[in-house]
């Protein structure tokens, strides 16, 4: 029975890993995030993984030389319990390819169920209670809320799992 099953990569050999798990005729997913890189003064998007040093491979243990999995390229590991590598539960790699858009990047968080100027509020944390306008999704997983504050409008970085819509 094919599961899926977690690799431990080599320090920033997520895609090599993958593309020589490929070429052994396995199958791996790499689920990756959008993420702004900054560097010689221009800030671009880039594709980095959302668990780095980590992608998943799909097997069936009784019936594939999985062991071959640790001396590929680019791979540590397999995480394991014991000798066996342990299963991912059922469901999660599928709930994480439900969330790529488009490019075939995974959008994180309730972020993407806001659009600038959704108001919200903030239901944990020390602004919990606390009535803004959605801004803008940041890259270092949090997100922007225009907030009055004091009589002035601030903004703020909060997680978006701490955001709830207002109807």
């Amino acid at each position: 029975m094919d599961r899926w099953y977690v690799v431990h990569t080599q320090p920033n050999a997520e895609a090599k890993a993958l593309s020589h798990l490929r070429n052994q005729r396995f199958r791996a997913y790499l689920p990756r995030i959008a993420k702004r890189r900054r560097h010689a003064r221009k800030v671009e998007e880039i594709a980095a993984p959302l668990f780095p040093r980590y992608l998943f491979v799909q097997l069936d243990l009784a019936a594939e030389r999985w062991r071959a999995i640790r001396s590929t390229v680019g791979v540590a590991d397999l995480v394991s319990h014991g000798d066996a590598p342990a299963p991912v539960p059922d469901g999660v790699v599928e709930a994480i390819r439900a969330r790529e858009d488009e490019r075939g990047l995974v959008v994180l968080g309730s972020a993407a169920d806001f659009r600038r100027g959704d108001r919200v509020t903030i239901a944990e944390g020390a602004l919990e209670g606390c009535v803004g306008l959605f801004e803008a999704a940041t890259d270092d997983e949090r997100v922007i809320v225009l907030l009055e504050l004091l009589g002035r409008e601030v903004r703020v970085r909060v997680p978006p799992t701490a955001l709830r819509a207002i109807a």
